[in-house]
């Protein structure tokens, strides 16, 4: 038995049919040349032979009694791959909107939580001859950094299989074939209920115990982020001057369109955009990739909002997830929090609106920086499902989503991903774009995941609130294309009292050269009238 982190039941107890917790990613694979092989057969014979590199896809849940606290997870030996990877056909054209329609619909569905926790779709019949499929898994069992080590684990750096995953061969070569193991080994046992109260207890006497000892810490790095501390000079003197830019971002965002109750159904769009270009563009303005990346995104909703009621005067704020893994950690578990940023929607100007965003997301991953050590993932949970799932329902059916300002209006998140090429069952992946989470109140979800030399952009819709979220990926073209080549200002007319100020010396100059050629005309009659002879 594994417990599960305070922040990873959360996303348990809060999931409901509107509001689906699981992330997940589409991809697109170029087959060789002259490939032949059944795409779906060989990803089950892949994950078959790798099933022992990644556990957590062996999790699977045993609820407590009553659910009075948070389940755990048990081993799931032998997982049904046929459930686990099914396959379908796009109807003819096979154009992309079609795929990303396909993975919206998809995204909306909830997992079994009687299986393990995750489920791959493989996706034919796309007019470009590739292959795609669409992973999700839920949230509980992980999140963007963990997901990137699961893709390490699962795809090739090769066409070939790699020679560990071939060595693991001879180690599953007594299981079944993929697909039929869950019909000749039995599944793992759940614990009984002693076991799963003692497990609780236990969990949470060693959380009381973990909370009683970081007090202390907790309280000093309060007093320092607040500039309280005694004799600490340096902390007390930049206060102010964080305190000014951090401030921004702790705001409520205005109503737009995307911030509402929302239903189940969920829309997507994806953008590639080539890595080297953003980076550029960073350097450029002396910013952070994840700047640039804030930016276009403001740029986007910007041209969205204008087309669906106007720009709020009031400037969107965004909520983005930090990580707060270690270097090093590889734990498949969800360790990150939340922070907000000020988009700056207000201003028109590309250029000005990006290096208000620089400040505003430096001020804000500073205090993160500095919080880490203390902003907790875990914590006690006894009760909890109870609460959150009340909270949960009550929140949904209240519609207060629709009726209080949002705390923020967007959801949006930067996760590095695999720098070099991957593959699966011999197919190259050129495309990697994700997919997340949309709540009550906020309609959409933009994940940017990096991979092999490229930006992936996923904007995961609630329907109800963006039913075409290919807008919202055209208008990210538009907002890179206006800040590569920002707009050409008008020169401006000088003011009217400076025009009238150059009028006057004008006028003077104009009257002195007068004044000067009339007494060179005066001089002139003065001297031919004396040279003429006197008249008797």
């Amino acid at each position: 038995m594994k417990s599960l982190s305070g922040l990873d039941g959360a996303f348990l107890h809060l999931e409901t049919p509107a509001t689906p917790m699981h992330v997940a990613s589409l991809h697109c694979f170029d087959v060789p040349p002259g490939y032949r092989k059944h795409f779906a057969n060989e990803i089950r014979r892949q994950l078959q032979r790798r099933l022992h590199l990644a556990p957590v896809l062996l999790r699977k849940l045993a609820p407590m009694p009553l659910q009075f606290a948070n389940p755990v997870w048990v081993e799931e030996p032998a997982p049904d791959l046929d459930w686990h990877v099914t396959e379908l056909r796009l109807p003819e054209p096979g154009t992309r909107a079609q795929l990303e329609d396909c993975a919206g619909a998809l995204h909306s569905q909830l997992l079994d939580r009687s299986r393990p926790l995750w489920q791959i779709t493989v996706i034919d019949g796309l007019a470009s001859g590739q292959k795609a499929y669409y992973v999700k898994i839920h949230h509980a069992l992980l999140d963007g950094q963990a997901g990137v080590m699961l893709a390490k684990v699962l795809f090739d750096l090769a066409p070939q299989p790699a020679v560990a995953a071939r060595k693991a061969k001879a180690a599953s070569a007594a299981a079944p074939e993929a697909g039929g193991a869950a019909e000749t080994a039995e599944s793992a046992e759940s614990p009984g209920m002693l076991a799963l109260a003692a497990a609780a207890l236990r969990h949470d006497a060693a959380q009381y115990v973990k909370l009683v000892r970081h007090l202390p810490e907790v309280v000093t790095t309060l007093a320092g982020l607040l500039g309280v501390g005694r004799g600490d000079k340096p902390a007390a003197a930049a206060a102010p001057a964080g305190k000014g830019r951090l401030g921004q971002n702790f705001a409520f965002g205005p109503k737009t369109p995307l911030n509402v109750p929302i239903t189940g159904e969920r829309g997507f769009a994806g953008v590639t955009l080539p890595l080297e270009l953003l980076q550029q563009l960073a350097a450029q303005h002396e910013a952070k990739l994840n700047d640039i990346v804030l930016a276009l995104c403001s740029g986007a909703l910007r041209r969205y909002l204008d087309r669906h009621g106007g720009i709020p005067r009031k400037p969107l704020i965004a909520t983005m997830p930090i990580s707060l893994r270690s270097a090093g950690n590889t734990e498949f578990t969800t360790q990150a929090t939340l922070s907000l940023v000020n988009l700056h929607t207000h201003l028109a100007d590309p250029v000005r609106r990006l290096r208000a965003i620089r400040d505003a997301a430096g001020a804000v991953k500073a205090l993160a920086r500095t919080a880490r050590s203390v902003i907790p993932t875990d914590f006690p949970s006894i009760g909890t499902p109870w609460l959150l799932q009340g909270l949960a329902a009550l929140y949904g059916k209240s519609r207060l989503a629709g009726a209080i300002p949002p705390i923020a209006n967007v959801v949006i998140s930067n996760v590095p991903g695999p720098s070099m090429p991957l593959y699966a069952a011999g197919a190259r992946m050129t495309d990697y774009w994700p997919l997340s989470i949309t709540e009550h109140g906020v309609g959409l979800n933009i994940t940017v995941m990096s991979y092999a030399g490229t930006m992936g952009f996923g904007f995961t819709t609630a329907c109800c609130a963006v039913p075409d979220a290919r807008e919202l990926s055209a208008a990210l073209l538009e907002a890179l294309d206006e800040l590569v080549t920002p707009p050409v200002k008008p020169p401006r007319r000088p003011p009217a009292r400076k025009a009238a100020a150059q009028e006057v010396p004008a006028k003077t100059a104009a009257k002195t050269a007068a004044k000067t050629a009339a007494k060179t005309a005066a001089k002139k009659v003065a001297r031919k009238v004396a040279s003429q002879p006197a008249q008797p």
